[in-house]
């Protein structure tokens, strides 16, 4: 971690390991789009409708994971003043809003045909809806000051505080009597879905997790090059 506090070996790092993310985005989610959208068989229930799960499903692990990482890099620019960190939690936090907002509105065109309406103040999908409100929270604080040190910590302080909400989204279900359904992969008795539709679930997964690493090193990587570019300005204008 510290290693990757010099840019220029960050710079070096990403970029070897970035052109492998992107074909493995690439492969991942093809892949997986093909399973879920002409291999996976329908629900016995929910019919053809159970395909939005191949996107809703992972877009909600990823809105949760990138906030647990824009939270562990911001308690690290904290502490440590690591630099990078603090780029990486700022760009990782769009990323995460979108993901968030793709998980609500599937989870929405899901919900219609299953609950009848498209949308329930429940407990998991109030959740969810707090932890976006969070990110734009964020991203409108950093942003909200004229020195980029007091909203990089501000920013900061409002990402840690709002890790309180990742376990209320994973508990909810088990906590309050909700209409989202209980989980029915990460569970003690193993997962509840068909090998059929959990392996292209899974390949999903995977391929969204790759599309995130590729877009968060590519701006973390123009992050770096136009804090670069202005330092040079500076000097040249000095």
């Amino acid at each position: 971690m510290f290693r990757l506090a010099n840019p220029n070996r960050f710079m070096q790092w990403s970029g070897q390991i970035l052109p492998w993310c992107a074909i493995a985005t690439v492969l991942l989610l093809g892949a997986g789009l093909y399973l879920a959208l002409f291999i996976a068989p329908p629900d016995y229930q929910q019919g053809e409708s159970v395909r939005i799960m191949y996107v809703h499903v992972p877009s909600a692990y990823m809105a949760t994971t990138i906030y647990g990482l824009m939270a562990a890099a911001s308690a690290v620019a904290l502490i440590w003043r690591h630099p990078v960190a603090d780029i990486a939690a700022r760009e990782a936090a769009p990323l995460g809003a979108g993901f968030t907002l793709l998980c609500l509105v599937s989870g929405s065109l899901w919900g219609k045909p299953m609950w009848g309406t498209w949308w329930v103040w429940d407990a998991r999908l109030t959740s969810v809806l707090v932890l976006f409100f969070l990110y734009l929270g964020y991203i409108a604080l950093i942003n909200a000051f004229d020195e980029p040190t007091r909203g990089a910590r501000a920013g900061a302080i409002l990402a840690l505080v709002g890790v309180v909400n990742l376990p209320i989204i994973k508990f909810s279900v088990d906590w309050w009597n909700t209409l989202h359904q209980p989980a029915s992969i990460f569970r003690l008795g193993g997962p509840t879905i068909a090998p059929a539709m959990l392996w292209p679930l899974a390949i999903m997964a995977f391929g969204f997790t790759f599309l995130f690493v590729t877009l968060w090193l590519m701006r973390i990587r123009s992050a770096l090059m136009a804090a670069k570019l202005r330092a040079l300005r500076l000097q040249q204008a000095a």
